[in-house]
């Protein structure tokens, strides 16, 4: 048979926790709450710095430029934004706390980028024009520059006047000073409008044009690259050009920081080094011509 086993269990008296320990639990169970809440309210704030990407508080500045214009407007070999313009919006930045970001934007969006808020300023070797003038506020001249032509080795071009003829082909890219110059003068020879300077410079190299005009910088270097095809005419044929950074209409606050760096920049040797680092050859050359620099103001 099987055996019958009887089981008992004693069940302890409950044990009952003094109210001074009670109390003491409670208020350690409180500050880590506390803590545990800092935590996470830390964590969420650091979240969110990093989200905005700007936790310095700075405020943010946005930028228009043509990176196709070197050593103003450029990239790198990484295509990051790079260039004499690049260093000197950079360095506005910095002296009135501002975050910098480049957009790299195509000449004929510059202005348009202003007028539908999608950029602060455009900075783009830009001239002043009473046209321009109508659509955005400019602020003082940054640089100086005339223009110059690059001409066929072949052409017979030697001044502005040998364009101006019947039979004449005249590259310009579109929308430039260089294109509004030739349209008011150059009536008797035919325009070639072209998007970009690298085109207009080809045509002149493979002979399809008998002359280019843009600025005396941009002519040297084309020159330089391109010896035994092109001619460079350096005499010049108009009063300098001023360049300036381009704001929406009546953003007076931001022209007014840009006059007072500008200003600042023409007297602290910001021009200086920026032409040591970017252009050291090419003013010995404007030297040894006795052309204007970009930065004579005088």
């Amino acid at each position: 048979m099987e055996r019958a086993f009887s089981l008992s269990v004693s069940v302890p008296t409950p044990f009952r926790i003094p109210h001074r320990v009670l109390a003491l639990i409670g208020v350690i169970t409180f500050i880590l709450a506390c803590c545990l809440a800092g935590c996470t309210s830390n964590a969420a704030d650091s979240d969110s710095s990093a989200t905005d990407g700007n936790a310095t508080g700075e405020k943010t500045l946005r930028v228009a430029m043509e990176l196709a214009y070197p050593p103003f407007e450029t990239k790198d070999d990484a295509g990051n934004p790079e260039g004499l313009a690049v260093d000197f919006i950079r360095d506005f930045g910095a002296a009135y706390g501002y975050d910098v970001q480049i957009e790299n934007t195509a000449w004929d969006g510059l202005i348009p980028s202003l007028q539908s808020d999608k950029a602060d300023l455009v900075i783009s070797s830009m001239t002043i024009t009473d046209e321009r003038k109508q659509s955005v506020d400019f602020s003082d001249a940054y640089a100086m520059a005339q223009l110059a032509i690059l001409a066929n080795a072949d052409s017979g071009v030697a001044s502005i006047d040998d364009l101006n003829q019947p039979g004449k082909k005249v590259a310009v890219k579109t929308g430039s000073t260089g294109d509004v110059y030739a349209t008011k003068n150059l009536t008797n020879a035919e325009i070639a409008r072209l998007a970009d300077e690298s085109a207009c410079v080809t045509e002149v190299v493979q002979g399809k044009a008998d002359g280019f005009l843009y600025d005396q910088l941009t002519i040297y270097r084309n020159h330089q690259a391109n010896p035994d095809t092109t001619e460079a005419v350096f005499i010049p044929f108009q009063d300098a050009e001023e360049w300036g950074i381009a704001v929406k209409k009546g953003n007076t606050e931001l022209l007014d920081q840009l006059n007072a760096f500008i200003a600042q920049s023409k007297t602290d040797g910001e021009f200086d080094r920026l032409t040591e680092k970017y252009l050291a050859d090419e003013k010995k050359a404007f030297d040894q011509y006795g052309f204007k620099w970009f930065f004579d103001f005088e």
